[in-house]
């Protein structure tokens, strides 16, 4: 079996690690998501504290906290990715993830009364969410890193969209949990009651399973080639290379690997400024956009359009918006990701620009609510996926990790941003409109960032598709006016 794999490759083994890795999206995305479910209980929760008083201030820190972890690891992605490679940094990850699903269900283990909210359980609670912020940094830029370097270039970006369908597909599950477990004890005549003492708890802890599997299964998958090769292990280089693509192709690619990394590392700048500053804007208009204010606030916004059942129609939009990272995943390899990025921008801005007129102006409800599907369902088939595939592809394979983790440090500082401005944002009153004018300036502002990203990515990001990893050092020399 391993003689065959050496010599033609095996599609099957190339899906078993890239499936592994994939997990840890799933787990990025539930993570981040599960806060939609749980937000309302623990605001009750720690509302009952008799030493503090918990402010709409300290409720929005809370529910952001976890990104504070995300850029933390984010930076440390790289320095970890390039010291102990990718697969003992994605194995950590889960780690990380196991341990805040716990402590973010009994934050009071070891130290304080179970069930007597305080100012300190608080900041242990947060803790918890920071530890798991920085599970979800790193595996962000790791799991995008990991498939783009066992992945065939003419596989790459669809393997890569793979991730990103994870992650959207973690927080489906969420929400699905989430409405499984308040729908449990629907019957019980205080399920408020339960729900702010122990429902938001279950909601946490449900993640620590599928982030032991993740843990337990990273162990089986091999270290990626590139990083193999850069360290000198060639043989095992080669074996994975040719597990994947097949013998003779193994050794052209290994020899691409090693003709581009003389040196193991380059200054994050060997390339110019441009490479960096692409990969770093690309990060931040996939957050600026305010996609994530609309996924961790679902359930709120839809009530704030009148929707009676917030939470079923917050997993109706999970269900959109898996079935639209489908479209980027089957068409990145044949469209390229330059188009499906303009479009999806146009997209996102049609759908802001509805919301935000439909709170100047009387029209049915359905508008808005048709309006961030198409907003978020655009953003699901370009930027979501396809800002991954760019972290994955974009950089020469000696600055990819250091370049990779500050592009998407970036990413998790602007997540931040956007995630604690838009409540204050969007409950923003002027005059007679009242709440209408946060509603209107919010979705009009990310509406005009959409045509602004539309227009970045036209003039200043190249198309990858079809290239090497190897190509990228080629291209970005060549745009340095260099030899290649």
């Amino acid at each position: 079996m391993q003689s065959n794999y050496r010599q033609k490759g095996s599609p099957a083994y190339l899906f078993g690690i890239v499936l592994v890795a994939v997990i840890g999206g799933l787990l990025f995305g539930y993570d981040t998501a599960v806060i939609s479910g749980a937000e309302r209980g623990l605001q009750a929760f720690f509302q009952s504290a008799a030493d503090f008083t918990y402010t709409d201030g300290w409720h929005g820190f809370t529910t952001s906290s976890a990104l504070i972890g995300c850029i933390i690891g984010a930076f440390l992605s790289g320095v970890v990715a390039s010291r102990l490679g990718r697969k003992k940094s994605l194995f950590m990850a889960g780690i990380l993830f196991f341990l805040s699903a716990l402590g973010s269900y009994y934050p009071e283990f070891l130290f304080f009364e179970k069930g007597v909210a305080c100012k300190s359980l608080l900041v242990a609670f947060n803790l918890y969410r920071v530890l798991g912020g920085i599970g979800v940094g790193m595996a962000s830029a790791l799991c995008p890193m990991y498939i783009a370097e066992v992945s065939p270039a003419n596989k790459r970006g669809t393997l890569v969209s793979w991730n990103q369908f994870a992650i959207i597909f973690g927080q489906l599950v969420v929400y699905f949990v989430n409405f499984l477990i308040i729908r449990s004890h629907a019957s019980d005549p205080d399920v408020v009651a339960w729900t702010n003492a122990i429902g938001w708890r279950v909601m946490f802890v449900s993640e620590a399973v599928p982030a032991a599997a993740f843990a337990l299964l990273i162990l089986l998958v091999p270290e990626t080639p590139r990083f193999l090769a850069l360290n000198g292990q060639d043989d095992k280089a080669l074996t994975v290379l040719s597990n994947v693509n097949g013998e003779a192709k193994a050794r052209e690619i290994l020899a691409q690997i090693k003709a581009t990394s003389i040196e193991k590392r380059e200054k994050l700048f060997s390339y110019g400024f441009i490479v960096v500053f692409v990969g770093c804007m690309l990060s931040v208009f996939q957050q600026i956009i305010g996609i994530n204010a609309v996924l961790y606030f679902a359930p709120r916004i839809f009530e704030s359009m009148g929707v009676s059942n917030n939470m079923l129609f917050t997993v109706i939009m999970g269900v959109i918006n898996i079935s639209f990272t489908l479209v980027a995943v089957f068409t990145v390899e044949k469209l390229g990701r330059k188009p499906l990025l303009i479009s999806g921008s146009i997209g996102m801005a049609i759908g802001a620009l509805g919301v935000a007129l439909s709170n100047v102006v009387t029209l049915p409800a359905l508008v808005p609510v048709l309006s961030i599907m198409v907003y978020s369902a655009s953003f699901m088939f370009s930027w979501g996926p396809i800002c991954w595939v760019y972290m994955s592809e974009l950089f020469p394979n000696t600055i990819r990790s250091q370049a990779t983790a500050i592009a998407v440090a970036f990413q998790w500082i602007f997540n931040f941003i956007v995630s604690s401005t838009f409540v204050p944002m969007y409950n923003m009153k002027l005059g007679t409109m009242g709440d209408s004018f946060g509603h209107f300036f919010a979705y009009a502002l990310y509406g005009v960032i959409c045509v602004i990203a539309a227009i970045f990515v036209w003039r200043l990001v190249p198309e990858t598709k079809g290239k090497t990893l190897e190509d990228m050092t080629t291209l970005w020399r060549e745009r340095q006016g260099k030899k290649a």
